[in-house]
């Protein structure tokens, strides 16, 4: 008898011309199993898209990627697996780091034939390795006690609001600026934003952001200060990067890696885009929006813990 077969699968029914005997429903379980698998596995690939967008986005603007992956990670886990969703948020730091090499690459790459330039870029990194010591030194001392007492929800929202507020009157009072390039920042005022990179390991408060304000406060004119905050990137987040990694390991099975190489091309390119924007921006522009972001955001997370969304 010529007839219609009905198939239920993960994405509704399907009806197709079939020869019945007598009236019956078709219901392949092992169809379902698969279509269903399929559907998970194209899931975790999205999430990593939107995680790498979330890192890339965040990481080098002074808006805090803590108070963003705080919010994001709420309501899109990653996997089931606790170990590969930390090891994941760790790793695709890493191309972001790669981006502001290539961005910058111009300006830091010491090992080249003029040598005036070649001394120039190596004054450059002795600055970048005298402002990385404090954290190094601080970061492992205190690091992850900050880490255990202020990782929170409420503590975040008060760095992300706090800082927003400094963003805001900073543009308002600093005198004009005496440093315009980053051969003139000296070794004393590198140390000193060395300093204020460290109030950055309060979770909410940005990397970026501290930087830049350290920088400003101490004469560096906008642009010069956002630039060496970028650039000191490099070693500080290649130094947390390696330190997340010695915890968490690398023992990933195959589709793991296929979703950390999905997060890291988009964390890689959105990165890039993020710096070169802001790079561009801050010309014409001050660092005013972002503060007011700040204070909005920080005030979307404090509605998120009233409405228990945290609890």
């Amino acid at each position: 008898m010529i007839g219609f077969v009905i198939q239920f699968d993960c994405f509704g029914v399907k009806i197709r011309p079939g020869i019945l005997c007598g009236a019956r429903v078709s219901l392949s379980w092992g169809a379902l199993l698969c279509d269903c698998l399929r559907g998970l596995a194209i899931l975790i690939y999205l999430k990593a898209i939107v995680l790498g967008i979330v890192e890339g986005a965040t990481e080098f603007l002074p808006v805090s990627s803590t108070g963003h992956l705080i919010l994001v990670e709420r309501f899109l886990q990653l996997s089931d697996d606790t170990a590969f969703n930390n090891a994941f948020m760790v790793l695709i730091q890493f191309p972001a780091i790669l981006s502001v090499v290539l961005y910058f690459w111009g300006e830091i790459w010491p090992f080249v034939d003029n040598i005036a330039v070649r001394t120039q870029r190596m004054r450059l990194w002795k600055k970048l390795m005298v402002a990385l010591v404090p954290v190094l030194i601080l970061g492992g001392l205190f690091a992850d006690t900050i880490d255990k007492l202020l990782f929170a929800p409420i503590p975040v929202a008060i760095a992300l609001m706090g800082g927003g507020v400094v963003l805001i009157v900073m543009e308002r009072v600093l005198n004009p600026s005496r440093v315009r390039d980053l051969g003139e920042i000296s070794m004393r005022t590198a140390l000193v934003i060395g300093l204020f990179q460290c109030v950055a390991m309060i979770p909410g408060t940005s990397r970026s952001g501290a930087t830049i304000f350290g920088a400003m406060v101490l004469g560096v004119d906008r642009k010069t200060a956002a630039a060496f905050s970028f650039i000191l990137a490099i070693p500080t987040m290649a130094a947390a990067t390696g330190y997340k990694l010695a915890q968490n390991g690398l023992s990933f099975t195959g589709e793991q890696w296929g979703v950390l190489a999905v997060g890291s091309a988009v964390s890689f390119g959105v990165a890039y885009a993020s710096v070169a924007m802001l790079m561009g921006y801050i010309q014409r522009y001050s660092f005013a929006v972002f503060g007011w972001y700040r204070v909005v955001l920080g005030a979307v997370l404090f509605g998120a813990i009233l409405g228990g969304v945290f609890g």
